[in-house]
């Protein structure tokens, strides 16, 4: 039989009706005991200092303070207590500023009474849980998101090799010397180059090939 204390629970949503089915439930749970219920953010700041709470289920939308202020303010004054995120919204708006707050997982209101204690176990062992729906728009947000890469990773060999002879100085004539190849065909290199690289002129380009080491 475990040894482990229970699970101290608050529970926090603007609707009293869904708040007591969630009591309800994990009241008939023997490793977990609800400790307090809020309606706002407010209260569960409040709650949270004088109970201190393992875990807090915590709603988003709410009147006087949203859920993703609370659970910045909780997790400043109590990091050890772990904030679970219990909505309707598979928002990105919502999504990543409330795990960038600090909450631990991600749930929604769709998600069975059971999946709810699972998650509130594995916060005890700083477990994370993310809902399916939102994990596949955390995913596609992820992937979405802009390159990282540097302007200059984006140019063709040959296209390096002249920001590099621009970087040391040569001119167009100069560097078609270097390379054989026609002036012709160094000045339209220069013209990708410039446009790949985001600067106006050859001398903003050799001042992005020493910047980046790449002379």
């Amino acid at each position: 039989m475990s040894t482990l204390s229970p699970i101290r629970v608050l529970v926090v949503d603007d609707h009293e009706m869904v708040r007591r089915g969630i009591v309800s439930y994990l009241e008939t749970e023997e490793d977990i005991v609800v400790v307090g219920e809020a309606a706002d953010g407010l209260q569960a700041i409040s709650l949270c200092e004088t109970l201190h709470p393992d875990v807090v289920l915590m709603d988003l939308i709410m009147e006087k303070m949203d859920g993703i202020t609370a659970t910045k303010a909780i997790k400043a004054k109590l990091p050890e207590t772990q904030i679970i995120i219990l909505t309707s919204f598979v928002d990105e708006k919502l999504i990543f500023p409330a795990l960038e707050a600090g909450a631990l997982s991600y749930l929604l209101k769709t998600t069975t009474a059971a999946e709810i204690v699972q998650a509130i176990r594995a916060a005890r062992e700083s477990q994370s849980i993310i809902a399916p729906k939102v994990a596949s728009r955390m995913v596609s947000r992820i992937q979405s998101a802009p390159s990282s890469r540097l302007p200059h990773e984006d140019l063709t060999p040959r296209e390096l090799e002249v920001l590099r002879l621009i970087g040391e100085g040569l001119t167009n004539q100069e560097i078609a010397d270097r390379l054989f190849i026609g002036v012709k065909t160094v000045k339209t290199h220069v013209s990708n180059i410039l446009d790949k690289l985001g600067v106006a002129d050859r001398t903003q380009a050799a001042v992005y090939a020493h910047r980046h080491n790449l002379v």
